[in-house]
């Protein structure tokens, strides 16, 4: 079975690039990632592209699972992201 090759998204904010990089070989993966910092809508640049995915974020909290580690609390953030488009720059 081969492995997908891996793409770096830049994070962007108000029409910039940040620093902050999230590899995934999917941008929706990559997306997940940046959810967790707690972002409500988020645009991710492509690298090597003139593409710019945005996404729509929601958070909740849930119960951690059963079976957690003791640093783990008993309640964790999940992230749920939907796709609103492809953008070209």
């Amino acid at each position: 079975m081969a492995t997908k090759e891996k793409k770096n998204f830049v994070l962007m904010e108000n029409g910039k690039d940040t620093t902050v990089v999230f590899s995934n070989a999917q941008p929706r993966g990559a997306a997940l990632k940046a959810a967790k910092r707690g972002l409500k809508s988020i645009r991710l640049r492509e690298r090597g592209t003139k593409r710019v995915h945005v996404f729509e974020v929601k958070r909740e909290k849930v119960a951690a699972p059963a079976k957690r580690p003791k640093w783990l609390p008993a309640q964790v953030w999940k992230a749920s992201v939907k796709k609103l488009g492809v953008e070209r720059v």
